[in-house]
Formats: structure tokens, sequence, C-alpha cells
């Protein structure tokens, strides 16, 4: 049995969403989006593959998939402080009596110990 292209293209797309997906963060964020915009993509590509063009409906849920896989992964990777997001200035201050370091996040207005611990 052989598959047309036409039908391969959509099965491509779902593999790659699959495979953003089973990449390992501990929060989850990245495949969360990343499988999100895959399928959002996917959608969107069909529709405008579909209404564009050659009518190719296939080619534009493949394109589709990839970009907004892509930008869920970004985007789920900014969310757990990677991918080029803004780090909070971690300037450190030594605590003399505790003898330990701890600073200050300007995100949340708290003070935390060196190793990530509420102060």
């Amino acid at each position: 049995m052989l598959i047309k292209p036409d039908t391969l293209k959509p099965l491509i797309a779902v593999a790659g969403a699959g495979l953003l997906a089973a990449a390992c963060t501990t929060t989850g964020n990245v495949e969360r989006n990343a499988a999100g915009g895959a399928a959002l993509g996917a959608l969107a590509g069909a529709v405008i593959g579909n209404n564009v063009g050659a009518g190719d409906a296939g080619t534009g849920a493949a394109i589709g998939a990839a970009i907004g896989g892509t930008a869920g992964a970004i985007k789920g990777c900014r969310e757990e402080g990677g991918c080029g997001a803004t780090a909070p200035n971690r300037r450190q201050y030594y605590d003399e009596r505790a003898g330990r370091y701890y600073y200050y996040d300007p995100g949340t207005g708290r003070y935390y110990w060196e190793n990530g611990a509420p102060r």
C-alpha cells in the first residue's frame, strides 16, 4: 500500500509535535506549550493552506505545526526562565549573622538565600 504525499505531511507534523513533546523539563511548560502550539499551528496552517494558493491543506498543516510547535516550545522555555528570558538581578549580599549569601528578587519583592530558599 502506497501512502500519498498529501496524507504523509500531516502524519509528519503530528510526529514532529510528538517529538517536541518528548523533551524533558522539570515543570512541563515546554512540552505543554510545544504540543499546544503545534496543534494550533497545524489547524491554522491547514485552513490557510486550503484557502490560499494551490489549496494544499497538508502542506499548510505541516508548516503550521512546525512553526507553532517551535513557538510554543520557546514560550514554555521562557516561562521556566531559560531561552533568553530576562533573569532577575542575582546580585548577592552577605548576611554576617547567618554566615550566608542572599539575594533580592525584584519580581516578587522577596529575599532568598543563595540556594533559592526564602530568607
